[in-house]
């Protein structure tokens, strides 16, 4: 089977509920319900952490961030980023005879010896850090490699941009890319055109509005790529693959930007539904069955397995890596789960899942709670919660007190797997949450 290509669509702080094959009435989002049509929605899709960089740290190596302690998001500082000693997604596919290039968001290090054409991509075009205004000339540079470029354009337009370019220098075939599309949308700060916030002026909250506005954007960058594939006829044979680093920013305390998780309880920042359970969709047309829900949990560090698989690379058990190879649960021929157990920690917040069982330990600020309310300057935690997501997604009803030995099954198997990880790099590892920037 010819190598396919691979396009990773990733959106930033989006919300659960904001996408039309969620449901969302308000924002059309046409480009990416596309991908679900054509090819399979993971309906329990999931992250491996509440936070940007943790999450994107775990995308790129197919390992629990934990495991290598890019447990918080970064600051700023020459030993502050995805460790060296971590090989990256770019590093297997280019192995593999991939070009590779990352268009976007980095935010894993700024230092030389993290920068993305150190860590596998042969082109990048983006920042390094974990935000940017919208309207470039307002903000840091953007970098074209190394060197820093004045852009004009809004930036998920000049990110769409600088990605069709791409594939078009590449569509003809005599190696595969890999494009890795880390849009900032819809990250704060809340910044969109006049002509498309135009567009939702029946919608009454400003916030949002211009989150719509937003949003739009991103789903058209998303459609100028799937369009571009599709001029060359390259859609056969590429995986494209789009999600969210993690649920919508909705409580105190995270960059709020108008997103909604519903049904889902919890937002960014937290280990409830609502922090860690995205919208996942991967399109591969002719090998992926189109319009297919898949129910299992699955979780983002499948996709190098699955990415590495497509290639006809066979990962070494050396790699010691957490996510497994999804085509054959996505294409019927597995039966199975994916994974027996799926699990989480930022700091003092835990969860794990076990079949329709999750048990949770958050951010009291999700319950009403003030951030910042202790002396160390975190929030506090709940105490441990147990829930059914089969017979309560929006987990509102705690079985602690009424099946306390499920309550301490669970704790057990995430306790044997906290005993594997690393302590924290940096952040604050004693609190619910970083105190490095968002």
């Amino acid at each position: 089977m010819k190598r396919p290509n691979i396009v990773i669509l990733l959106a930033d702080d989006y919300g659960y509920a904001d996408v039309g094959f969620h449901g969302c009435k308000d924002i059309p989002t046409p480009q990416i319900d596309s991908i679900a049509a054509g090819g399979v929605e993971c309906t329990n899709g999931y992250v491996s952490g509440p936070y940007c960089s943790p999450t994107r740290a775990g995308l790129l190596t197919g390992r629990y961030q934990q495991r290598f302690g890019h447990e918080f998001n970064p600051g700023n500082g020459p030993e502050v980023g995805l460790p060296l000693t971590e090989t990256t997604m770019a590093d297997r596919l280019k192995a593999a005879g991939y070009d590779t290039a990352l268009v976007g968001k980095w935010h894993l290090g700024s230092a030389t010896k993290f920068h993305p054409q150190r860590r596998g991509f042969d082109e990048f075009f983006g920042f390094l850090g974990g935000a940017h205004p919208y309207f470039p000339e307002q903000g840091p540079a953007i970098y074209r490699g190394t060197t820093p470029v004045k852009e004009t354009a809004y930036l998920t337009d000049a990110f769409a941009r600088a990605a069709v370019a791409f594939i078009d220098r590449h569509k003809a075939q005599e190696r595969p890319f890999f494009l890795y599309l880390a849009f900032n949308a819809v990250h704060t700060p809340m910044q969109a055109t006049d002509e498309r916030l135009a567009r939702f002026g029946p919608i009454a909250d400003k916030t949002r509005r211009t989150y719509a506005a937003m949003t739009t954007a991103l789903d058209e960058g998303v459609g100028k790529v799937l369009a571009k594939l599709r001029a060359e006829h390259l859609e056969e044979n590429t995986l494209v693959v789009f999600f969210s680093d993690n649920g919508g920013p909705t409580m105190l305390g995270t960059t709020i930007n108008g997103s909604r998780n519903d049904p889902l309880r919890g937002s960014k920042r937290t280990t409830l539904e609502g922090g860690v359970r995205v919208p996942l969709a991967l399109q591969w047309k002719g090998t992926l069955p189109a319009g297919k829900q898949y129910d299992r949990p699955v979780i983002q560090l499948d996709l190098l397995p699955t990415f590495l698989a497509a290639a006809g690379v066979s990962p070494d058990l050396e790699w010691k890596l957490d996510g497994v190879n999804l085509l054959p649960y996505l294409t019927g021929r597995d039966t199975g789960a994916p994974h027996e157990t799926l699990y989480w920690r930022m700091g003092r917040q835990m969860a794990v899942r076990q079949g329709d069982w999750k048990l949770v330990r958050y951010d009291q600020v999700a319950d009403g709670g003030r951030p910042a309310s202790r002396k160390d300057g975190s929030s506090g935690v709940t105490p441990l919660r147990l829930y059914n997501l089969a017979q309560d997604i929006g987990e509102a009803h705690d079985l602690a007190s009424r099946i306390p030995q499920k309550l301490a099954e669970l704790e057990a198997v995430w306790e044997r797997w906290n005993a594997q990880l690393a302590q924290p790099r940096w952040g604050n590892a004693g609190g619910a949450a970083a105190k490095a920037v968002d």
